[in-house]
């Protein structure tokens, strides 16, 4: 279960991009948008106004996609999706879908431990409130 060695994950930008002035107005989405106009600010790129996307904010190749544990993430509905990662799993983690019951969430995990694969979300669903 254990990964391959790898390089440090640097996380060059952190918190997302906004859209200008979405904290302004209701009507304005948060998801990015490069600004257009003439006069504004952001897209002139003045000292103090929020940064805009680059290319020199990607992540390293090596390390894109990778979440703290090494791995990359796998999303699995069902026990099938589990015996994909049975030759990958030093490289790929499973997720357990959202939308998947309790009783299947169980099965999941049994397989997955019987082929050594990691699940990232794997106390999700399980615990019984009292």
């Amino acid at each position: 279960m254990a990964t391959a060695k790898h390089v440090p994950i640097v996380k060059k930008h952190k918190k997302r991009f906004n859209r200008h002035q979405s904290d302004m107005f209701k009507c304005v989405p948060s998801s990015w948008r490069k600004p257009k106009g003439i006069d504004s600010r952001v897209r002139r790129r003045f000292k103090g106004q929020a940064a805009m996307p680059k290319i020199g904010y990607g992540s390293n190749a090596k390390t894109r996609h990778l979440i703290p544990s090494g791995h990359k993430v796998f999303v699995v509905k069902n026990t099938n999706d589990v015996d994909l990662l049975l030759m990958h799993n030093r490289t790929y983690a499973a997720e357990i879908a959202h939308a998947v019951s309790s009783g299947k969430r169980i099965a999941i995990l049994a397989k997955a431990k019987a082929l050594g694969v990691k699940v990232t979300n794997a106390q999700g669903r399980l615990t019984v409130e009292s």
